[in-house]
């Protein structure tokens, strides 16, 4: 989920000026409010910027992922076609939309957001990794690669790219390809657990027992639980 706007779009070009000023004020008392977890006077205070504004297409935005924290997802899921209703060229809504259906299970219509997404902004790397995350899930390996790859190329240091990557060559049998792929991502950010547990069973199968034990206690640090019987079995190795 992106974050939340910090900035407050200007009403219509009509309004008065003290109107405007009023309406930014209750915009950054509602981002204070999420901001620090009161979502009950954000919801109420971007309520009353749209009160003031109704086509302010970012306070939209805001309350619908406020709601989705409140887990209220039918109101969430309004609040972001209302912004695109009034911005039909805002990506974020569109991406956050997409998030919303995913979040849901409603896989097709999350993909068609994040197509509507790319359209917009193609080079929306979390857009790529969640239409990336859908194919995987699909079993449509070679999909999930090329938006996994198009994340690196327009974010060379995105770890979580590279991690992604070495998840599909996993699948696909190609396990040269997917430890260099998890050590790119481990190089990039060393503190990354998911990666030194893909890395460590990657080793475990290849039976190289002291990097496996060596990866699995680095994830363990990082706060990933490991298999304790799996670690039984490694303790010879030790």
């Amino acid at each position: 989920m992106i974050l939340l706007l910090a900035s407050c779009a200007g009403g219509s070009k009509t309004e008065k000026k003290d109107k405007a000023v009023t309406g930014e004020e209750h915009f950054e008392l509602a981002y204070r409010a999420a901001t620090r977890g009161d979502l009950k006077e954000a919801v109420t205070e971007y309520q009353k910027v749209l009160k003031l504004d109704s086509k302010n297409a970012k306070a939209h935005l805001n309350l619908g992922i406020v709601y989705g924290r409140q887990e209220q997802w039918k109101k969430e899921i309004s609040q972001y076609k209302k912004a695109i209703d009034v911005d039909p060229n805002f990506a974020e809504a569109y991406f956050n939309l997409g998030v919303a259906y995913q979040g849901r299970g409603k896989l097709k219509e999350a993909m068609t957001q994040y197509q509507k997404t790319l359209q917009l902004y193609p080079n929306y790397v979390e857009a790529h990794t969640n239409l990336g995350i859908i194919y995987f899930r699909q079993g449509l390996f070679d999909r999930a690669l090329a938006e996994y790859q198009k994340t690196i190329e327009i974010k060379p240091e995105y770890a979580k790219g590279y991690y992604n990557i070495g998840s599909v060559y996993r699948q696909q049998k190609k396990m040269e390809e997917a430890a260099a792929s998890f050590e790119k991502a481990l190089e990039i950010d060393p503190k990354y657990a998911a990666a030194h547990y893909a890395l460590a069973v990657l080793f475990y199968e290849k039976q190289e027992f002291k990097l496996a034990i060596e990866h699995f206690d680095q994830a363990g640090k990082l706060g990933m639980t490991i298999d304790p019987k799996l670690l039984e079995r490694l303790k010879a190795y030790r």
